[in-house]
C-alpha cells in the first residue's frame, strides 16, 4: 500500500525568479496556487543565501496564506532559517539522513532518484517522497543522469511504495500516462511558470491529473 497519506499532493510547482522570465515569481506562484497546485518548491541555486532567505520568507507569506507546504531545494540553511515544510535534496547535497538527524521538526524530506541502485540506501528509507527526475529530458535540468521514461516509473513503482514525484518535460498533453505509470505527483516547472496564464495552466494540469 502506498504511503499517501503523508504525501496527499498531486500538483507540484517548482519555482524559480529566472523559470518566471520577467514576471515576478511571488506573482506566478500565488496564480498557481489559484489554478490548483498543492505544494511548492523555491529552486534558487545561484543566489547568495542572504537573498535566498529573502525570497523564501517572501514565498512563505504566499504559501501559509493559502495554506500549501513549502519546500526548499538543496540549501539546508535556508530551508530551517525560514521554518519550510521540508526540503528536497539530491546525491550531492545534504543527506536525508543528515536532515533528520539535525531538523527535529522537518515534515517533508523529497530525495531525487537518478538510479535504481538507490532505492536500496538508507536515504531513501528516511525520505517521505521520492523525486523521480527526468522522466522526460529537459532544458531546465541538464545535470542528471538518468531520462526515466514512463517504464522508468513504473519498475520503480514496483520496486517501493514510497510516494513517486515525476518531473522532467512534463506537460498537460503527457501528464496523464506519467500518472497512469505509477507517479503518484506531477512536478512540473515551464508548465506553469512559462506559461501565459499560470492560474490556467495550473488548472488545466491538475485536471488532467485528476480525471
Amino acid at each position: 500500500m502506498k504511503e499517501q497519506s503523508t504525501f496527499p499532493y498531486k500538483l507540484y510547482l517548482v519555482i524559480s525568479q529566472a523559470d518566471c522570465s520577467d514576471r515576478n515569481f511571488l506573482t506566478v506562484a500565488e496564480q498557481a496556487i489559484l489554478g490548483g497546485v498543492d505544494i511548492i518548491q523555491l529552486r534558487e541555486k545561484n543566489d547568495e543565501t542572504d537573498i535566498f532567505v529573502r525570497k523564501a520568507f517572501q514565498l512563505k507569506e504566499i504559501t501559509d496564506k493559502y495554506q500549501i507546504p513549502l519546500i526548499i531545494n538543496d540549501d539546508f540553511e535556508v530551508a530551517k532559517e525560514v521554518e519550510a515544510t521540508g526540503i528536497h535534496v539530491g546525491n550531492t547535497d545534504i543527506a536525508p539522513v543528515e536532515v533528520k538527524k539535525q531538523w527535529c521538526k522537518v515534515k517533508q524530506i523529497g530525495y531525487s532518484i537518478e538510479s535504481i541502485d538507490q532505492l536500496e540506501n538508507e536515504q531513501t528509507v528516511v525520505a517521505d517522497y521520492l523525486g523521480i527526475s527526468p522522466i522526460f529530458k529537459t532544458s531546465t535540468k541538464t545535470d542528471t543522469i538518468t531520462e526515466w521514461g514512463l517504464e522508468g516509473i513504473r519498475t520503480i513503482r514496483k520496486l517501493t511504495d514510497k510516494p513517486l514525484v515525476a518531473i522532467g518535460n512534463i506537460h498537460r498533453h503527457n501528464v496523464k500516462s506519467v500518472i497512469n505509470a505509477g507517479a503518484d505527483c506531477i512536478a512540473v516547472v515551464s508548465a506553469i511558470c512559462g506559461a501565459t496564464d499560470p492560474q490556467k495552466a495550473a488548472y488545466e494540469l491538475k485536471n488532467e491529473i485528476l480525471k
